[in-house]
Parts: C-alpha cells; sequence; structure tokens
C-alpha cells in the first residue's frame, strides 16, 4: 500500500534541495490529508513540525539535512516507501509550561525536549523547588535548572550531566545547571506525573528567564512544569534504530 505523503523541510538550501528532489519523485499531499508528514531538516526543525501538526493525529517521519539529527533517519530518496512502511512508530508525551513573569501575565507552551530556567544577569540564579506542593529544595544557586522528558534528555539535559532516560521509562530528570550551592547536587529523577515548581528567589537582583522548546518568556517570578498526557506525538523511526535504541547506543559512545 502506497502511502500518501505531505513533505516539509526547513530552510536550509540542503533541506529545499531535498524536498524539490522528493516532492518530483513521489508527489505531495496536503497535511490534512496524509497518512505521513516527512519533516526535513535537523532537530529543531522536527520539534517544529511535531507542534505545528499535534492535533493532526499523523505520524511525522523525520530526515536528517540538518546537523545532530537524534530524532530524525538518514536521508536517503531511493527506497523512502520501503522505509515507511517498515518504520516502527513511538508516542510521547510533551511538557506542559506554565509561568508567571514580572508584568503578571500568565504565559504557557508545550515542550517536547525540556523546560529550562536559566539566569538572565551577571549574577547566579536562586530557586526555590517544590515537587507536589511540598518543599523540597528551599535555595538553589545555579546558573539554571532545568525538566527533560525521556525523549530530550540527550540534549540540553545531558550537556548540563544529566541522566539518558530509557525512552519508556515513566520519569523525568530535574537537572540543575552549573550548580554552585548545593555545590554537588546532582538533581534527581521524578515520576512523569510530578508537578514541579520553581520559584524565583530575589527576581529583581537576579532575573531569570524559561524556555520551552525555544519559546521564551523573560523575566519569570515562577514556573510550574507537567507532563501533558492529553498530546501525543507520533514519531517514526527505520526499524532498529528507534529512540529506545539511540539512547541506548548515546550511552557507550
Amino acid at each position: 500500500m502506497t502511502r500518501k505523503i505531505a513533505f516539509v523541510a526547513s530552510d536550509a538550501p540542503t533541506a529545499q534541495t531535498a524536498l524539490a528532489a522528493l516532492t518530483q519523485r513521489f508527489g505531495q499531499t496536503p497535511e490534512a490529508e496524509a497518512d505521513v508528514i516527512v519533516a526535513l531538516g535537523g532537530d529543531g526543525f522536527m520539534l517544529h513540525t511535531l507542534h505545528r501538526t499535534q492535533n493532526l493525529d499523523i505520524p511525522v517521519y523525520g530526515m536528517n539535512r540538518g546537523t545532530v539529527g537524534f530524532l530524525m533517519n538518514e536521508y536517503s530518496e531511493d527506497d523512502l516507501p520501503e522505509r515507511l512502511e517498515a518504520a516502527v512508530e513511538e508516542v510521547i508525551n510533551p511538557l506542559s509550561m506554565r509561568a508567571e513573569s514580572r508584568d503578571g501575565k500568565i504565559h504557557t507552551a508545550l515542550a517536547i525536549n525540556e523546560v529550562s530556567l536559566l539566569r538572565a544577569g551577571p549574577q547566579a540564579a536562586k530557586l526555590r523547588i517544590s515537587i507536589d506542593g511540598r518543599l523540597r529544595m528551599p535555595e538553589l544557586v545555579c546558573d539554571g535548572a532545568l525538566v527533560a522528558t525521556p525523549a530530550g534528555s540527550t540534549a540540553y539535559n545531558n550537556s548540563a550531566h544529566g541522566p539518558i532516560l530509557p525512552i519508556g521509562s515513566d520519569v523525568l530528570a530535574l537537572t540543575a545547571v552549573a550548580a554552585f550551592r548545593p555545590r554537588r547536587w546532582r538533581g534527581a529523577l521524578l515520576p512523569k506525573a510530578a508537578l514541579v515548581r520553581f520559584d524565583v528567589i530575589e527576581p529583581d537582583k537576579r532575573p531569570v528567564m524559561a524556555d520551552a522548546d525555544s519559546r521564551w518568556v523573560e523575566d519569570v517570578l515562577w514556573v510550574e512544569i507537567q507532563s501533558d498526557e492529553s498530546i501525543s506525538h507520533r514519531i517514526l523511526f527505520d526499524a532498529g534504530h528507534g529512540l529506545e535504541e539511540r539512547l541506548l547506543r548515546e550511552q557507550f559512545t
């Protein structure tokens, strides 16, 4: 059975060249009528495509025309129909972020990889951390902190020395960025259903910004983060190269 494919591409020249070649060879279907969306670009474009199409309930198959491409498959034009037919589907839930900025506005956003808080001035941030309404850390002095999903645990979380999480695990990673006090705090593993709240201490003196998959909110007073199981993102990977295999491979290289 031939799948109806909607091709989308980033603005990168290599992605646009691939888009032209693939649509000429396999045609182009409107997204709402497609069986699968093929995204051409890097991980950033893949995240953008997943967010943009989350209400369509259509799986997305990425082919790498960017740099890292952790969420992407290798690029090839010749065997695309066969690869799509044999692809393995992974379903992931995003994080929901809710934050209040100093002007009193409430901001909401979704993040497939992570929600991070980062200092926005010369001085270290001071954060108070509560889990499910219970205070767990009265003061974390740091450059920032983040909450990552298993799918996002190899990204910024891994760079900040956070753990890589198995894709099927019902846990989130809470990781500090350059923690100063407690100096050797190694972060925490939290149940997937946990509600994480960061309160910014001394926001006037030590401003903090929040980021949910590159959606920025400046001068936040507090941020709440929780997994949103009402939203499911469907990602296709070549057989034998799914997220579980990629996460394991990352830990042995």
